[in-house]
């Protein structure tokens, strides 16, 4: 009798935590938002995030994705208001970090809990990434001195993420060798290897540095005089991403002398697709487990490329057809992050695995219908956490030229809806912002509207701030 329920608590912990929300299968739910993101129903997105999210203590992810969603309406102060939030959260982590490094990087690393219930810190790139979108809404509105700020965190940020994972690699290395582990991804049979070895992840120096990021820095401190830090902006960018024109002429630029008055000095910025999602693949392994070598079925993440989005290079301004360059990729700064942290994943999966293993065997030679209570509990809490920041655009183009002030027309590819953008130029330095999902195309702040196009297929709104 003792047995048997055992085993019936042991299915009513599963049933209770199959519905927590650390159990919750986000990747569904996003899937749906961007369904209706990529549509152009973004009311119906926020709807759905919403329904997804009833809890009063509102995680991180929440605040990324409702920011992502409230700019692509056009709601600018609710957009940065939802990221402040999210930003004062990371600032906590910040804080954490910086207080006792070595205690943040023992509960971190701790072997006893799935990564999927730890509380969702976001990724490197993500942290980094939400204060230059921070940056581009205030741009958006011309609040140069506003973007300025949010560019100081951001290398702020950098330089924190910088040294905390330096410490985590020597002390990840020091637990490996204490536990005997291999954390070699590249030994996991059946892992898509190559998706992390791609020459456009091992290229990247790191997950959370972008050449987006440092070049528009450079832009935002050209603009508002201030060459002697635009200079280090540009360079960096260049750096990590070499032989790249657009990046090598920034810095050239920089000695030449302001065009005329009538004239601005334009970036176009053209975010598109989405960010990839995570997905949870099972590899068996050969576990030392009381002193027998057991086959175990464990889980690690793995990366899936978005595809709601036509890849295109090139925009129209006002008849012209401009090449962009591609400064950012989510895709791979997102494999470069999963890279780098697989070695952690599999030294904290494989530990548990056979502690719980051991476990499990001591259990099953005193009571067997307890240890198969305990194995279904361990099927449910077991697997690869799947939480990512899934609206954030995946590539970010640029186009930088000058125009007349006055009023000009930005055209889409058909690829993404053929859609027209009107562009006001007033100012002597402007960052145009547009953004493409699906076959929709949103724009928002001062100067861009997007013109509702014949093709019922792309019509996509704006709503001015």
């Amino acid at each position: 009798m003792a047995s048997r329920a055992a085993l019936s608590i042991a299915l009513g912990a599963i049933t209770l935590l199959s519905g927590c929300s650390a159990f919750r299968n986000y990747d569904s739910e996003l899937a749906q938002t961007n369904q209706q993101l990529a549509s152009g129903n973004v009311d119906a997105a926020l709807t759905l995030l919403e329904k997804n999210n009833t809890s009063q203590d509102k995680d991180l992810l929440y605040f990324f994705e409702k920011g992502e969603l409230l700019r692509a309406k056009g709601d600018l102060p609710g957009s940065q208001a939802a990221w402040s939030s999210a930003d004062q959260q990371v600032g906590q982590w910040e804080d954490a970090v910086k207080l006792d490094t070595g205690k943040y990087l023992a509960q971190f690393g701790s072997f006893l809990v799935n990564d999927k219930v730890r509380r969702y810190e976001g990724y490197d790139y993500e942290k980094v990434m939400l204060t230059t979108q921070m940056a581009l809404n205030l741009l958006a509105v011309n609040d140069f001195d506003g973007a300025r700020m949010q560019i100081k965190k951001t290398h702020e940020r950098e330089a924190v993420i910088a040294d905390l994972r330096d410490k985590e690699y020597l002390k990840r290395e020091e637990d490996a060798e204490k536990q005997g582990v291999k954390t070699e991804y590249k030994d996991l049979q059946g892992y898509p290897v190559a998706s992390l070895d791609a020459p456009e992840v091992i290229s990247l120096k790191n997950s959370y540095q972008s050449a987006f990021s440092h070049y528009l820095a450079g832009f935002v401190y050209e603009a508002l005089g201030e060459k002697d830090l635009a200079a280090p902006g540009y360079r960096k960018a260049a750096e990590l991403r070499p032989n790249t024109p657009l990046l090598e002429q920034a810095l050239i630029n920089l000695d030449k002398p302001a065009g005329k008055k009538d004239e601005s000095d334009i970036l176009i910025v053209v975010q598109s697709g989405l960010a990839p999602s995570r997905d949870s693949i099972r590899i068996p392994l050969p576990l030392p487990i009381s002193g027998n070598v057991v086959i175990t079925p464990l889980s690690f993440p793995l990366i899936k490329p978005d595809t709601s989005t036509a890849a295109f290079s090139q925009i129209g301004v006002d008849g012209r057809q401009l090449d962009l360059t591609q400064l950012n990729s989510t895709t791979a700064m997102s494999r470069r992050a999963l890279r780098d942290d697989m070695p952690g994943i599999i030294l904290r999966t494989t530990v548990r695995a056979i502690t719980r293993g051991v476990a499990q065997k001591q259990i099953n030679e005193t009571n067997p219908l307890a240890g198969l209570a305990v194995g279904l509990t361990s099927a449910v809490l077991e697997g690869a956490d799947t939480r990512t920041w899934r609206t954030l655009p995946d590539y970010t183009q640029v186009v930088r030229l000058r125009l007349k002030k006055g009023e000009h027309q930005v055209t889409l590819p058909s690829a993404v809806g053929g859609s027209v953008v009107k562009v006001t130029v007033d100012q002597r330095y402007q960052v145009i912002s547009l953004r493409a999902v699906g076959n929709q195309v949103f724009a928002g702040g001062l100067a861009a509207q997007v013109i509702p196009s014949t093709n019922p297929t792309a019509v996509a709104s704006i709503k001015q701030p």
